[in-house]
């Protein structure tokens, strides 16, 4: 009978959320929900110096963001916990002295300074280092003297012929190892602490966790991983290792080299759901040629079989087209509610944001481009005359003279101010004076704007800023093209 699928993301506190690391969590949360399993939230929190502050709580709010919903951890509990590593210290300790017992570690006394003698000694001679640990050749007897001492001491892994060792993993196959090769790991630290490598098994033991995902640069390690599975006779879990998430074809994606993380990403304008959406790409292929997926729809089609072997290029471009398709996909008032917060910052003068929300609608990418498109209904830009010469739009600034002083006196009579009425005055103009459309309606817009790009045109943008100011901006245009065609 087969075990019920369980994974866990085990993120570290430290700060921000990697998108290596949501991609993981993504990944894992498909492969259990895709089977009706378990997705559990673990903190590995060992490494006490790296532990930033609040960071847990930015694990959490990533995660309910994006709609990744464990059904365990350390804020909701199960039958499992401490969901909580630093809460589990006495466990690991018992777990090492078990190994020691049935001779898979030993205690171990070098000083840092005895282990760097031998690194030393290795490039020396130009061989590959692995420490030769003397301490595993000490009689029970000394090593218990030592301890009573008060000798500081750590736990390690005991590693002796081996041969070759083999596992399978669901991404890259059956892969062997020369056993006799492998370092033996530290597993308990001086300060009690387990080490990252070793709480893992405990915990995904203990937890019952039967998918391990997690990034390729593991491959090499997992052979000693299930060494200390088969010491203590546990059933080894199924191993799904995937490539990492490139900046580009030599760098990997990296906080420190100013990468952006989910939180930056959020920040500059970017939906929580696209950035679920495209990282579920980064390195998996659907089955068909679909890219715009639900959570829902992830989970129902996600088959372990179609992650790569090969690395995966974060594509900022791809991102930002797939948040465009979700910005215009959204109804009306979603779409409002979302943007109104960046319009009520943007714009304070007196004009509706909701109208102003519909006409950026099928223009805006991301967020944090709508404060530039809009800025100029409060404070038309400060544009060059030469803006009205546009050969696309055969307009010139003797001919943009001419529409300009027609679309005053066009607008000045409309009396009911309406959308409709707007779009029909403006467009009937262009006909009665045997001008094209853009010849009248591209110095309109330059004027009552004042920008070379906006977010709809001149009828959308003078309904919006009404008459008086689009007639005031309007006079101003033909002042200013009047004093430079004296």
């Amino acid at each position: 009978m087969s075990r019920k699928v369980r994974t866990r993301f085990a993120p570290s506190p430290t700060g921000y959320m990697h998108i290596g690391n949501l991609r993981t969590a993504l990944f894992e949360y498909l492969i259990a929900k895709h089977d009706n399993g378990d997705f559990l939230l673990r903190i590995e929190d060992t490494d006490q110096g790296r532990k930033v502050e609040g960071a847990v709580d930015i694990i959490y709010k990533t995660l309910k963001d994006v709609g990744l919903n464990w059904d365990e951890g350390p804020d909701i509990g199960g039958n499992f916990g401490p969901y909580i590593q630093s809460e589990r210290l006495p466990m690991y300790k018992g777990y090492a002295e078990e190994l020691v017992k049935t001779g898979h570690a030993h205690y171990c006394f070098c000083s840092e300074e005895e282990i760097e003698a031998q690194r030393k000694e290795a490039e020396s001679l130009g061989i590959s280092f692995k420490f030769d640990d003397p301490c595993k050749h000490l009689d029970a007897k000394e090593v218990q003297e030592r301890i009573e001492r008060g000798d500081p001491y750590v736990i390690r892994q005991t590693i002796s012929n081996v041969g070759e060792t083999s596992f399978d993993d669901m991404v890259y196959g059956h892969i062997e190892f020369d056993g006799d090769l492998l370092d033996e790991q530290i597993l308990l630290k001086s300060d009690g602490y387990p080490t990252y490598n070793f709480a893992n098994i405990i915990d995904d033991h203990t937890m019952e966790i039967s998918h391990v995902v997690r990034g390729n640069e593991y491959l090499s390690s997992t052979p000693k991983y299930n060494l200390i599975y088969d010491a203590y006779g546990w059933e080894r879990p199924t191993y799904v290792h995937v490539p990492p998430v490139m900046k580009d074809e030599k760098h990997k994606l990296s906080k420190r080299n100013g990468d952006a993380s989910f939180q930056d990403l959020v920040a500059k304008g970017y939906l929580p759901a696209a950035i679920i959406n495209y990282i579920a790409l980064l390195g998996w292929a659907p089955p068909t040629e679909q890219e715009i997926y639900t959570l829902e729809e992830l989970i129902d089609v996600f088959d372990v079989s179609r992650i790569s072997r090969s690395p995966a290029i974060f594509d900022i471009d791809k991102l930002t087209w797939m948040n465009g398709v979700y910005l215009r996909s959204m109804d009306e008032d979603t779409y409002f509610e979302t943007v109104r917060p960046y319009l009520e910052k943007a714009v304070k003068g007196p004009y509706s944001h909701r109208e102003i929300a519909k006409i950026i609608q099928p223009r805006i990418d991301i967020l944090n481009q709508i404060e530039e498109a809009v800025d100029f209904f409060d404070q038309p830009g400060d544009y060059d005359l030469e803006m009205y010469r546009h050969k696309k739009m055969k307009s010139t600034p003797e001919t943009a003279l001419t529409a300009l002083k027609a679309a005053r006196e066009a607008i000045a009579g409309i009396q009911d101010w309406t959308e409709e009425n707007v779009h029909e005055t403006l467009l009937a103009l262009p006909k009665e004076m045997g001008m094209k459309n853009g010849q009248v309606l591209w110095p309109v817009r330059t004027a009552v704007s004042g920008k070379q790009f906006t977010p709809g045109g001149a009828i959308e943008i003078v309904h919006i800023l009404g008459k008086d100011e689009s007639l005031a901006r309007i006079d101003q245009g033909i002042a200013r093209l009047e004093e430079a065609l004296a």
